[in-house]
């Protein structure tokens, strides 16, 4: 017979161990009101998280992970934009290193001067 198996997000897992370290709650009191089933899942998670008290990145890493839910969907739309400028940008510069090298290569192997002399008269 098989047993079944809680998958808990990460989220909820800090939510757990921060409960611990801030409250004077035991294990198995946040195991009761969790329905958390295994012995060893809030000593793990403890591990994960580190055992001392909630550090200050950690609290922002929360805070942070909970912003990413209350997004709108212009900000959502917005950051999409950034990533493809982004992506079109490092293209660009890949295209003009490439045309550089490409001007290198037939300046010194052709003895062809195409660059543009910098203070000449037109």
């Amino acid at each position: 017979m098989k047993r079944k198996v809680n998958h808990f997000t990460d989220e909820f897992k800090f939510q757990v161990i921060q409960e611990y370290l801030t409250t004077d709650i035991t294990h198995e009191e946040l195991k009761k009101k969790h329905s958390i089933k295994g012995n060893s899942c809030i000593p793990n998670w403890k591990r994960k998280f580190g055992t001392s008290q909630v550090t200050e990145e950690q609290i922002n890493l929360q805070r942070t992970m909970s912003k990413e839910e209350e997004k709108t969907p212009r900000e959502r739309k917005l950051e999409a934009k950034v990533k493809e400028l982004e992506k079109a940008l490092e293209q660009e510069r890949l295209r003009t290193l490439a045309l550089n090298t490409m001007i290198n290569v037939a300046e010194r192997d052709l003895k062809i001067s195409i660059r543009k002399k910098s203070g000449t008269k037109q």
